[in-house]
């Protein structure tokens, strides 16, 4: 049985890190795809691989990223080796991006999008607390919190909106419900 592929997406702070650590360590199983991003890994948040825009572009001109992508003047890229697990039953998890959706829905054609809501008051206070935007990039961001996904897409909501336990609680749920369904389609895996 092939593994399933699962992107989680949501605005910055709304703890789609936190839920993905929560996850992988209740169910080791699952895989969390470590992302390639152009910003210092000393910048703190998930896992990643901290890279040059150099690196990254000849990286992404070499066919390295399965999926890539641009945001918050950054570039996001997750190499193809990340997804070797599907092949075995694995599933994979990774923190996506809106931008990112119709490219991985190409690739995975039954892809789960888990989409993490917050209150508005919430991600605002969380968004000051880690320190990494200014007030007014803060309102920017709330701003853009709000969004449609691409169409076709099987999407998942998960408010993580209470104790990050709760959170992961409902984020494995959403994994548990999705596997239960059977695949319709031959997936494309790398």
């Amino acid at each position: 049985m092939m593994g399933r592929v699962v992107a989680v997406v949501g605005p910055s702070g709304a703890g789609k890190d936190t839920l993905l650590a929560g996850a992988t360590r209740a169910e080791p199983a699952l895989h969390w795809a470590r992302r390639s991003i152009t910003r210092p890994e000393s910048g703190g948040g998930e896992p990643f691989e901290g890279v040059s825009v150099q690196d990254f572009t000849r990286r992404r001109a070499d066919g390295e990223f399965l999926l890539h992508w641009d945001a918050h003047g950054l570039s996001y890229g997750i190499p193809t080796r990340e997804f070797s697990g599907l092949a075995d039953g694995r599933d994979v998890l990774f923190n996506g991006s809106r931008a990112a959706l119709a490219a991985a829905q190409t690739i995975f054609p039954d892809i789960l999008v888990v989409r993490i809501t917050v209150p508005s008051r919430v991600l605002a206070a969380r968004l000051a607390a880690r320190g990494r935007e200014t007030p007014e990039e803060i309102e920017t961001r709330l701003a853009r919190a709000a969004y449609d996904l691409p169409a076709g897409l099987t999407v998942i909501d998960v408010a993580n909106d209470a104790t990050p336990e709760v959170g992961v609680a409902r984020l494995l749920a959403a994994i548990r419900k999705y596997r239960a369904v059977p695949l319709d389609r031959n997936q494309a895996h790398a």
